[in-house]
């Protein structure tokens, strides 16, 4: 399993894909692939649940040649199965074996589902395939799920686009009983209908797909410009310059006041049962208020606070650098490489009610109020020392 910029990709083969994908097929469960590309994994580092549905994946394999130079930096071998290949290869083996094929085709996609019907049964013939217009909402509405579960397909084909596809087959895969395999797959459609005419072969090969795409289609510039500009730069910086850095990060002390009582909002891990902490997370070059107001936004949906006090670079500490160092990392694994982190305080006071507070899934378990004078004893020992500076900068605030 190879690592890039936090998103974990299988190092396997054409054929070793095509092999898994056949035992998916003949298992009792959904299973879930997805084919990041440099574009997509820069996009997962903006959003926390796409960056987790990416690595709850089944399977997946890297689309785009970028992922395997970066590969050769970081000293992994990473073979490159396109999306639109790997799309080829199912429906000719779904041709050969009558697998049923289901295909939600984005309603506002260059491909409409009647020329989606045409290519398929011109190409292949003795397909059994059902294609079905969607909107880029996320969770299917009970009678589009009665119509798929009505067809019972094996595969199904997303064509979203990111994130809209990974998030849609992640939340209802595990409704859609019948489906063995489902995938995101973009745009791999418009070149089977002819909508988009893919690079020459050569131009394939020598990874410069990339620029076949701007010269077919220049709006595509500033998304070709992230993906191999951009994604570069990340990767050298990460590779060779951030394991020397503390990332700047915020903890966000949020109370209410309850029968002349001070209660603070700590967050239980996901990733460790027991392991209570103050919500934190990264400043991505935001300002201390900035970050933490969105750190409460992003950790508990909650905007019912008012700010009482930030407080910058704090407390510094590393990362333990034996043993099981991840998990007190964050969920966010592309940050790993860093030395520590440089923790800055954002003090809120919470003025909706409790039933506004909804964590999210992938960072945390559970939340509760815990008075003031118990917090020391409550949160996770790792996360104490930071803590005991918080306290005392929330005392000595005159606006309480």
């Amino acid at each position: 399993m190879a690592n890039i910029l936090g998103i974990n990709l299988n190092e396997l083969a054409r054929a070793e894909v095509l092999k898994k994908i056949r035992g998916f097929l003949n298992s009792s469960e959904g299973h879930f692939i997805v084919t990041p590309n440099p574009e997509i994994i820069l996009a997962s580092h903006h959003d926390e649940e796409f960056f987790h549905i990416l690595n709850q994946a089944d399977l997946a394999i890297a689309d785009g040649f970028g992922l395997k130079i970066a590969g050769l930096i970081l000293g992994k071998k990473v073979p490159r199965l396109t999306g639109a290949d790997l799309t080829l290869d199912l429906l000719r083996q779904a041709n050969e074996q009558g697998t049923k094929i289901l295909i939600l085709n984005w309603q506002d996609g260059l491909s409409t589902k009647e020329e989606i019907n045409a290519a398929l049964q011109k190409e292949y013939p003795n397909l059994n395939f059902l294609v079905l217009n969607i909107s880029r909402d996320i969770i299917l509405k009970d009678e589009l799920k009665q119509t798929i579960n009505n067809f019972a397909p094996a595969i199904l084909f997303n064509t979203l686009g990111f994130p809209y596809q990974e998030k849609l087959i992640f939340h209802n895969l595990k409704n859609l009983p019948t489906v063995r395999v489902a995938l995101g797959i973009g745009g791999s459609f418009d070149f089977i209908t002819g909508k988009i005419r893919r690079a020459p072969k050569l131009m394939r090969y020598l990874g410069l797909e990339w620029l076949w795409r701007l010269f077919k289609q220049p709006k595509r510039l500033r998304r070709i410009y992230n993906a191999t500009f951009v994604f570069t730069k990340k990767l050298i910086l990460t590779r060779f310059i951030v394991p020397h850095l503390y990332r700047p990060n915020v903890a966000c002390f949020l109370y209410k006041k309850e029968n002349r009582k001070i209660k603070v909002l700590i967050v239980e891990r996901v990733d460790e049962p027991g392991h209570w902490q103050l919500p934190q997370g990264g400043r991505d070059g935001e300002d201390v208020a900035t970050a933490g107001a969105r750190e409460l936004r992003e950790e508990t949906s909650t905007t019912a606070i008012i700010i009482k006090g930030v407080f910058k670079d704090l407390y510094r500490y590393s990362f333990p650098k034996t043993g099981d160092q991840e998990r007190y990392r964050g969920s966010r694994r592309y940050q790993l490489d860093y030395k520590g982190q440089s923790q800055s305080l954002f003090i809120a006071e919470f003025t909706g009610s409790d039933s506004d507070i909804k964590i999210n899934y992938w960072d945390h378990r559970a939340w509760q109020w815990i008075d003031l004078d118990q917090l020391l004893a409550v949160l996770h020992p790792l996360r104490q020392p930071g803590a005991k500076i918080y306290l005392t900068k929330f005392q000595s605030l005159k606006n309480i």
